[in-house]
């Protein structure tokens, strides 16, 4: 239980269904559409589509999704890939040969066909019960209505003007700078093509005269993209992957998500007394480093569509010899760092219904405003994922056409006896397998709930540089630094997170990162 006397928030309990998300308009209309009659998918598509305008700099429907959905009446656990591909036409050895040397961020080279559409629709079919008429209806309101901008997402957005280009400055910008907390955000152009997904499904996207639009602004940036690509784009059910720490399962995405790399982490901290450790002290913080290290370097060898040697990373013999490379005294030298670009943003929305149903749906345009660009006349931003390829020759990872680039985002659940517990997740990009990691040890080694859990100080090591939040006492910042970590106090939080406990008396607890403007909502 938290301290009433000090500042913070409580845990969200309800009896009926919840939703915890980044934006409170979000959680908003997932319960109403819950009260409605919908379940657990309509509530998750509802929330997560609003969140392309409450959070634009974040996701949209030019990004992809993620989902992982524990059906009612049932402790399985169902994987969507609705991550897009690379054009067919994309060829790492002509990216070589113009002078690249990493995939280029702001250029129509980095934009995969998104995929979040047709996992929508798809879940929406196989899954829902209102429609997509009704579960879009919310966003296409907002979209044209608007939305006061909330002041994390103005923080954001202030920081990214500069990744904006063309006509999307026209339609992300007021008067050509960022809004302000409090400012209306509309985008109307997009209104009218989640209407044509209304009524067409998914053609109304991948075909027609939205497609025509995403194809002519892209080939006019010097892209390879085509109708084709975009009418061939599927998302796939997958078989999840997981892994036990201290008797708590945790249930992943199979690559081309680094959701092997939160499991990964969990084996090589379970080589140690974590629980024995001050949870916000020098010694935690500086295994959990050191595992991150480990881990990341196994993430950026094997990780890749498809996938090498994920047994291997899997594997308890793999961590305990990672492990046995830790020196609880002293940094180890950095791993080999990625040369494709990770960054930081996302949104993750979980909802569980009063059937219990549960979704854990994380969707996103990868880094603040994705790769910039936006079609001409529909508006629609286009993600930068294929920033995510390796132009490495031979690398499992490595750029291709019709290929899937490694993803950061990873939607997480929990399960404690064979019963799904817990749907959550952890925004951040390259920091949310470390994140997963970290939720599970607040809430496994120190007990806390999982409010308290996200709450805590957060630490990263991001490209040798050791973030340590504020949270955390200077004397721990001087002592990592006096072990050879390269200190820093990031500019902004790191990263966000949202989760819903299922009780076994089936009583709901949300819980919902102060890092972000959202909330835990139940009725």
């Amino acid at each position: 239980m938290r301290d009433f006397q000090t500042p913070g928030r409580s845990t969200v309990y309800a009896g009926n269904g919840m939703c915890a998300t980044s934006h409170p308009l979000a959680a908003k209309v997932a319960v109403q559409m819950l009260e409605a009659g919908g379940n657990a998918v309509d509530a998750a598509i509802a929330g997560a589509v609003l969140l392309g305008f409450a959070e634009p700099q974040m996701t949209g429907i030019g990004g992809d999704c993620f989902v992982l959905l524990s059906p009612a009446g049932s402790d399985e656990i169902i994987a969507l890939n609705g991550s897009g591909r690379a054009p067919k036409a994309l060829d790492a050895a002509a990216l070589r040969a113009a002078g690249h040397a990493t995939v280029p961020l702001y250029d129509a080279a980095a934009v995969t066909i998104p995929g979040a559409v047709d996992a929508f629709c798809t879940l929406s079919k196989d899954y829902g019960k209102a429609g997509l008429k009704a579960v879009l209806a919310p966003a296409i309101h907002y979209a044209e209505a608007g939305i006061p901008v909330a002041p994390r997402v103005a923080f954001d957005w202030a920081d990214a003007v500069e990744n904006l280009s063309g006509g999307a400055r026209d339609d992300f910008l007021l008067a050509g700078k960022a809004p302000v907390a409090g400012q209306m955000f509309r985008a109307p152009k997009q209104a009218d093509v989640l209407r044509r997904i209304a009524m067409d499904g998914r053609a109304g996207f991948y075909e027609g005269e939205v497609a025509e639009d995403m194809v002519a602004a892209l080939q006019a940036r010097g892209g390879v993209h085509t109708l084709e690509d975009f009418a061939a784009t599927r998302c796939d059910y997958t078989d999840p992957i997981s892994g036990t720490y201290k008797g708590i399962e945790l249930v992943e995405h199979p690559p081309n998500g680094q959701g092997a790399t939160a499991i990964l982490m969990n084996n090589i901290l379970s080589q140690f007394d974590v629980a024995g450790m001050e949870p916000f002290g020098t010694l935690r913080t500086h295994i959990e480093a050191e595992a991150t290290k480990l881990a990341y370097d196994a993430r950026n060898r094997f990780i890749a569509d498809p996938t090498a040697r994920l047994e291997h990373m899997l594997s308890m013999e793999t961590a305990q010899k990672l492990a046995a490379l830790i020196d609880p005294k002293k940094a180890m030298q950095a791993a080999e760092r990625l040369t494709e670009a990770v960054h930081k943003d996302t949104i993750y929305i979980t909802v569980v219904d009063k059937d219990r149903m549960a979704v854990s749906l994380i969707y996103s345009i990868f880094h603040s405003f994705g790769s910039g660009i936006a079609s001409d006349t529909f508006g629609v931003l286009f993600q930068n994922r294929g920033a995510g390829f390796t132009l490495e020759d031979g690398h499992p990872n490595e750029a291709g056409g019709g290929k899937r680039p490694m993803h950061t985002i990873i939607p997480g659940m929990l399960r404690e006896d064979g019963r799904v517990t817990m749907p959550f997740g952890v925004m951040g990009g390259q920091y949310q397998s470390c994140g997963h990691a970290r939720f599970m040890s607040n809430m496994v080694d120190f007990g806390m709930d999982a409010q308290s859990a996200i709450d805590a100080p957060r630490s990263f090591l991001d490209a040798g540089d050791m973030k340590v939040e504020r949270g955390y006492s200077d004397t721990v910042r001087q002592e990592l630094a006096d072990m050879g970590h390269k200190v820093s106090v990031p500019d902004g939080p790191i990263g966000g997170a949202q989760a819903i406990r299922i009780h076994a008396d089936g009583t709901l607890e949300g819980a919902s990162d102060p890092r972000k403007d959202g909330c835990a909502l139940g009725y």
